[in-house]
């Protein structure tokens, strides 16, 4: 009854906006809505760097995706409700979930990098080469790889529907067993985080438990109340300068939903010993929206047409599949030997940028994305050598198993 009401409300909240537009005044409203997500992305990222000394790191990051994408979560709501009651919206929710997705590896990657490379360049007066990852973050990289591999079986098939989301349900919450299993970081590295978190590790047990639980609480009730708002009035400026509807759903919508993860990556990015985490923390919201996003997709379209329905996609939408599945295949095998280098992150966005400043070469970008993939699995062989992601994680599940 809750996720009905729920459900029923973003709805009209979605009418309103495309019936109406925003009121006058509205696209004003980001002047507080603006700062106020800032804010609560902030407080998310305290409560997350806290909690990682309590819990495993991947772990928090786990919540603070969860609590980051519920703007994400709330607009594919709508869409797909929307689209249940009309069929012509169905194509919208595959444009929001490719769109939301390749925004986080072609935009949000790259970017994590940069901002580490200019403050690394700002303080030591040298260039940053590569981020490297913890050795724990390999959890988080090879969690990319199941859903990832089940989409090629869903773009096959050609269509999404409830089975497919009990199975990217298992795979999420088999990630999040691992995860648990994992120790959180050692106390003496409590000296390298910054003044509000350090202080909160510093207070007595009860006092300390209180302050993670409460930013992460009120963090994400700030973002849950402000994300409405945030969103819409800047979507009708949007509309308001004649941006085309399939365009707003696909980058500009996944971009304002998407904006409390990049605030609280960059946050850490800046902080270069946090990039890794920052990287992670984009990681994370992949793995979210590849599993759970898209598990709800078919079940709020089918809640919406009161019967079991599949999602069917036309020739267009499996062409935006598969180059979301390719650019993220890639992602994961760059990341697979648990170091982030300058042209990685370079290359991944160059190929993002054209994809979306020309969308006629999304072909050829899909066969640069495959053909820069088989050549990194190709290096491996090579090498005769496993990437280091997969040679860790056995030695972490026997360790801590």
């Amino acid at each position: 009854m809750l996720w009905h009401r729920s459900s029923w409300k973003l709805a009209r909240w979605w009418q309103a906006a495309e019936t109406h537009g925003m009121q006058e005044g509205s696209a004003a409203s980001a002047l507080w809505t603006f700062p106020t997500v800032i804010a609560s992305a902030i407080m998310i990222a305290w409560a997350a760097e806290s909690a990682q000394f309590l819990i495993s790191q991947g772990l928090a990051l786990a919540i603070l995706a969860w609590l980051q994408t519920l703007p994400e979560f709330a607009v594919e709501a709508v869409i797909s409700w929307t689209a249940g009651k009309d069929p012509d919206k169905v194509h919208l929710i595959i444009a929001n979930f490719t769109g939301s997705v390749r925004l986080l590896v072609g935009l949000g990657w790259p970017l994590i990098f940069f901002t580490a490379f200019a403050f690394n360049r700002k303080k030591y007066k040298r260039n940053l080469v590569r981020i490297e990852l913890d050795r724990e973050h390999c959890v988080e990289v090879l969690a990319l790889f199941p859903p990832i591999v089940y989409f090629v079986y869903i773009y096959l098939k050609g269509t999404l529907n409830l089975l497919d989301s009990a199975a990217l349900i298992f795979m999420y919450f088999a990630y999040l067993m691992v995860l648990n299993k994992i120790p959180p970081q050692a106390e003496e590295k409590i000296e390298e985080l910054e003044y509000v978190p350090r202080r909160i590790l510093q207070s007595p047990k009860p006092v300390r438990n209180a302050w993670i639980a409460g930013l992460f609480l009120a963090g994400g009730l700030i973002l849950l109340f402000v994300a409405h708002p945030f969103l819409y009035s800047m979507l009708a400026l949007a509309a308001t300068l004649g941006v085309s509807e399939f365009y707003l759903v696909q980058w500009l919508a996944p971009f304002l939903s998407e904006f409390p993860e990049k605030v609280s990556a960059f946050y850490w990015a800046r902080r270069i010993k946090f990039a890794s985490m920052a990287l992670m923390n984009m990681v994370s919201s992949n793995i979210n929206q590849w599993t759970m996003l898209a598990a709800m997709l078919p079940m709020v379209y089918s809640w919406s047409r009161g019967e079991p329905s599949s999602i069917h996609f036309d020739a267009h939408q499996e062409a935006e599949i598969l180059l979301t599945i390719a650019q993220s295949l890639l992602g994961m095998l760059l990341l697979a030997n648990m170091e982030f280098h300058w042209y990685e992150a370079g290359g991944i966005f160059v190929l993002w940028a054209i994809q979306f400043i020309v969308p006629g070469t999304h072909e050829a970008v899909t066969v640069v994305y495959f053909a820069w993939s088989a050549v990194e699995m190709l290096r491996s062989a090579w090498s005769r050598r496993w990437p280091k992601a997969i040679r860790v994680f056995p030695a972490l599940v026997r360790e801590h198993w």
